[in-house]
């Protein structure tokens, strides 16, 4: 018998986002056409987080999230509640696999980025905290994400003429965000860091290139900045970071194993555990996980979020057993590769398939270690 985790991650966790109810996404839209009040709208999410928190619970889970059910994205409808970042007039464009598109208007620094009087989203976790008994997870996006959703000329010039204060202003305001959380009794935080996961992809690394920049150098610059943000964070704080490549209607957006970045990022990143994804050949294999230090936990992303088929319960034992012949079995979690919705629209997979996939990670984590 392995140690017990007597604090986050847990032997089964997941990584937040959950599909978005058919009414829940009726009511939002509803109410982005004006055919509603906010409250009104408000009066839909609750229900239905109580909802999700229930379902959570009722499968096992020790940690649970609210589904990211009050957001249309994962990240951009935090990054824009930073006072300083609004909306450019030209088009951020990324591209997935099998040629889905995400487009939107991209980001703009418009002044001083600070975060907020009172934080971000704090109401949204006050409210998860309050109608769950189990651990209560806030899901953001890493400060390193705008290093690349911002275009140069979209950065107000008299603001911030020197790129290097514009970063050292995020990382503070992420700080604060994060003081904000752990002030309202927050005790698991993730950061979501597509950026530093994609830059196992060749074609990613060629287009930084492009831009004049070398690939280690942006892994370094990543972390810095997430480091200048999280340094600071209270004792009582789990912080982990999922490395994404992408996440978008069952779509990715880079893939390669961690070989390129995992002696530096997990040597270096101040965090306390990292989620891995590990769903499928795209990921590569376990090898990199020798450079991960021995006091971080390792949640293996296992079971896809992106398609239906529920994984084979022996095939996933197996799995285990052959990433603890590079990090202590008692240093390990499972969990699914990413969330089941980072954006609205939701990946390809009904609600019943979701929540087994859910079910089969308490069931091989109860297995495995004998708790959850």
């Amino acid at each position: 018998m392995t140690a017990s985790r007597i604090r986050p991650p847990f032997r089964a966790d997941h990584v937040g986002s959950l599909l978005r109810p058919e009414r829940l996404a009726a009511a939002r839209a509803g109410w982005q056409r004006g055919e509603s009040s906010r409250k009104e709208l408000e009066a839909v999410e609750d229900d239905c987080i109580r909802e999700a928190v229930r379902m959570q619970e009722d499968v096992g889970l020790l940690g649970v999230t609210d589904g990211d059910f009050r957001r249309d994205d994962w990240f951009l409808d935090f990054i824009t509640s930073l006072e300083g970042i609004g909306r450019g007039e030209n088009v951020f464009e990324v591209r997935f696999s099998n040629d889905v598109r995400f487009e939107t208007k991209a980001l703009a620094v418009t002044g001083p980025v600070r975060c907020p009087e009172g934080g971000i989203m704090v109401e949204d976790f006050e409210f998860l905290k309050s109608v769950t008994s189990r651990t209560a997870k806030v899901c953001i996006p890493a400060p390193s994400m705008l290093h690349s959703v911002i275009p140069r000329e979209n950065i107000d010039a008299d603001a911030y003429p020197d790129a290097d204060a514009l970063m050292d202003d995020v990382a503070a305001a992420f700080a604060d965000a994060i003081a904000a959380f752990a002030g309202a009794g927050c005790t698991y935080l993730q950061v979501d860091d597509v950026n530093s996961a994609v830059l196992v992809d060749e074609n990613r690394r060629a287009m930084w290139r492009s831009l004049g920049f070398d690939p280690a150098e942006r892994l370094d610059a990543f972390i810095r900045l997430n480091n200048a943000a999280f340094r600071s964070r209270p004792k009582a704080v789990t912080l982990v970071v999922h490395m994404c490549r992408g996440n978008y209607q069952s779509q990715w957006s880079g893939e390669g194993g961690y070989d390129r970045v995992a002696e530096r990022y997990f040597a270096e990143s101040d965090v306390d555990g990292f989620f891995l994804e590990y769903d499928d050949a795209r990921s590569g294999g376990f090898e990199p996980l020798r450079y991960m230090p021995k006091d971080k936990a390792v949640v293996l992303g296992l079971v896809t979020s992106k398609r239906p088929e529920l994984e084979a319960r022996d095939e996933l034992l197996r799995r285990i057993e052959e990433a603890a012949r590079h990090v202590p079995l008692e240093n390990l979690c499972i969990s699914p590769q990413c969330g089941f919705a980072s954006t609205r629209e939701g990946n390809r997979l009904t609600e019943d398939q979701q929540r087994r996939k859910l079910e089969l990670l308490v069931d091989v984590a109860t297995t495995v270690w004998g708790e959850v």
